[in-house]
């Protein structure tokens, strides 16, 4: 099946796969030769000129195809009014900047259309791994135009869990003998994705992600089988005033449910 054969949003699946190609591109360009680097909230996140260079990419291919959309991105001021609209691109022009000013590898830009406050069509390209995820809203997920699907159910098995260690401690003994916590992966979208095709069961995501950390890769995990959900197990909205989120799981159904329980409060 073809990645972009899928449902009426299939022509804006194409459209963002084609722009987030150029938009990585541009990044690659700048990755291991110490791109100019900026230092954002109060000092605590770093912004490259890889970051700026992709981002203008992105933002004037994907309105100039699309004017009628509005317009979410980590490195865009925020204009209220993108609320107004009720289609937006939500976008990370490089999510996992610290790894990339690093030369890790893992690290995407990530690309989401949302419609009415939720994702229906996102694309993850990881040009330094030359990966690619995708997916629409009503067909597959696809690895490199190849189906993905979550994990199965394995009677006895330890999952294998992408969490940090203060969320570890949050979980009961018993639970956390059948976890394997897997070392710290930098980009938030890319731990989802691996979730989605099946590296890992799940992941918790501790509070204060962004949508543009989460929209494209939600659709992803969600069409290869899996969920992203709040505390109160329900998916995520987007678009909304406060594009900010609460401690999140997600991953395969089958270890949902034992990391809301873990994690919700009394």
């Amino acid at each position: 099946m073809d990645a972009t054969a899928d449902g009426i949003w299939s022509d804006d699946l194409a459209l963002i796969r084609t722009v987030a190609r150029e938009a990585g591109d541009i990044a690659l360009g700048f990755f291991g030769k110490s791109p100019e680097v900026w230092w954002k909230q109060e000092g605590r996140s770093p912004v490259s000129a890889a970051d700026f260079a992709s981002n203008d990419r992105l933002h004037s291919r994907l309105l100039a195809a699309r004017p009628g959309y509005g317009w979410l991105s980590e490195e865009t001021d925020d204009d209220a009014s993108r609320l107004e609209y009720d289609t937006v691109f939500v976008v990370d022009p490089i999510d996992g900047t610290r790894a990339f000013i690093n030369g890790e590898k893992t690290w995407c830009v990530s690309v989401a259309v949302v419609h009415k406050g939720r994702p229906v069509a996102g694309v993850l390209y990881a040009p330094a791994l030359e990966e690619e995820f995708c997916a629409a809203a009503s067909g597959e997920a696809f690895k490199n135009g190849r189906p993905i699907h979550v994990s199965a159910a394995r009677d006895g098995d330890v999952r294998t869990i992408a969490l940090s260690e203060d969320m570890l401690s949050r979980f009961g003994e018993g639970f956390r003998r059948t976890l394997h916590r897997i070392r710290h992966v930098p980009s938030l979208a890319y731990r989802l994705a691996m979730a989605a095709d099946g590296r890992i069961d799940g992941t918790v995501v501790t509070r204060n992600s962004h949508d543009w950390d989460l929209a494209a890769a939600d659709l992803i995990l969600e069409r290869a089988g899996g969920r992203l959900v709040g505390l109160d197990s329900q998916r995520l909205v987007y678009n909304r005033r406060d594009v900010k989120h609460g401690i999140l799981c997600g991953g395969a159904e089958h270890v949902l449910e034992s990391l809301v329980a873990g994690l919700a409060p009394g």
